[in-house]
């Protein structure tokens, strides 16, 4: 689906983005709120949250893992991934303070780390690593708080790193509004969230902070439907795009199941009873992983 529209961008070549680069984005903000909620609820949460959390910190890993993956299969020469954080020749560490792309490999390989200790911290409570030491990787304890502040910090800062990266593409859509990371950033918050609701449903985790984390995703999926208002406004005539196809599939996707639907189930608890927070959860994230395709697929198909 090709389209020539006007935009204030200066037109590069496509770059290929297809489904690879969907799930980095949404394995990739996944894990990024993962594990805010999860440091969010080990520091400010009650005793009884700590399953939440736990199951916060055991998803970051994994998710890290499929971004990393899918990242380098997606390169043109997939066995040369290290080129982004080695010189080649010296194998000294080099960073381009300049690059959003090599300051984002460091930053997801920081984040990496974090997540390791997390991931040992959360897996002492449930005795399977009975090194000692391993419960100082975890909240209240200093070195656990330390960890955690900073792997969420480092989350934060990835999950909206991702809109940054599409706009220094120079591609339509993507370069035309500043908003996109703010998007991103909210959508990632959404789908975990809606994750960890999932979970806790599914385990019968009846917490307070089960219950807070559904009141929050109502506030912050309030919040994205008026970020994605808002980067439709900026993108004023280079939204032509979204008027055909695309946008069916945004206003049925993303807007629909996944914000608005999950938003009257919220209100009316009664259509559904006690399988109303699943339900919702689970639009929430079908609707993110389709935002990230209307957003990554539909500049591809624009010419100059």
């Amino acid at each position: 689906m090709e389209m020539a529209i006007p935009s204030s961008t200066w037109f590069t070549a496509a770059p290929h983005w297809q489904w690879l680069i969907v799930l980095w984005f949404f394995f990739g903000g996944l894990a990024a709120g993962c594990y805010f909620f999860a440091t969010l609820i080990d520091l400010f949460g009650r005793p009884e949250d700590r399953p939440i959390a736990r199951a916060g910190y055991l998803a970051v890993l994994p998710c890290l893992v499929v971004s990393g993956i899918v990242l380098i299969v997606d390169l043109s020469r997939p066995e040369r991934f290290w080129h982004l954080l080695l010189e080649n020749h010296t194998f000294q560490p080099i960073f381009k303070y300049w690059s959003p792309m090599s300051i984002g490999s460091w930053v997801l390989l920081a984040m990496s780390f974090f997540a390791v200790l997390s991931f040992i911290g959360a897996l002492s409570d449930t005795g399977r690593v009975r090194w000692a030491g391993a419960r100082q990787l975890r909240p209240p304890a200093r070195l656990g708080t330390a960890v955690a502040l900073i792997g969420a910090l480092l989350g934060l800062w990835l999950a909206g790193y991702t809109g940054v990266l599409l706009a220094v593409t120079n591609r339509p859509i993507w370069a035309d509004t500043p908003l996109l990371g703010l998007l991103l950033l909210l959508s990632a918050a959404s789908i975990a969230a809606a994750f960890l609701i999932l979970l806790a449903h599914r385990y019968r985790w009846h917490s307070p902070g089960a219950a807070a984390l559904e009141r929050i995703e109502v506030w912050i999926l309030a919040l994205e439907l008026l970020a994605l208002i808002a980067v439709v406004v900026s993108l004023g005539p280079a939204a032509r795009p979204w008027l055909g196809a695309w946008g069916v599939l945004l206003i049925a996707g993303p807007v629909a199941l996944g914000m608005l639907l999950p938003l009257a189930l919220h209100r009316r608890r009664d259509w559904l009873g006690a399988r109303t927070p699943a339900a919702a959860a689970l639009l929430v994230l079908v609707g993110g992983f389709l935002l990230r395709v209307v957003v990554v697929m539909s500049s591809e198909g624009v010419h100059l």
